[in-house]
């Protein structure tokens, strides 16, 4: 997702959620290649503030954009939850 393309849509719940999911993206990625505990910390704040950000979205009339953001919410999930199984 290009953050320059989605700046130039139009505001509305379902591109906050792809945007919050590209912050979360970058976040998730920053804690995997440095597992420390402020990174992990902010990881888990922008997870919990992207689940936010979809859930508002999620009554949007834009069905696609919704389905999207959930399916790669659920992938970010997924990459945070190595760094607790790399951990053990």
């Amino acid at each position: 997702m290009n953050s320059h393309e989605s700046s130039l849509q139009s505001n509305n719940p379902a591109n906050s959620a792809l945007d919050s999911i590209e912050k979360l993206h970058r976040s998730v990625s920053s804690a995997l290649s440095h597992p420390t505990e402020q990174l992990i910390r902010q990881a888990h704040n922008s997870l919990a503030h992207t689940e936010q950000a979809v859930s508002q979205a999620a009554g949007n009339a834009d069905k696609s954009a919704v389905e999207l953001a959930e399916e790669l919410l659920d992938e970010e999930k997924e990459r945070l939850s190595k760094l607790h199984s790399n951990k053990r």
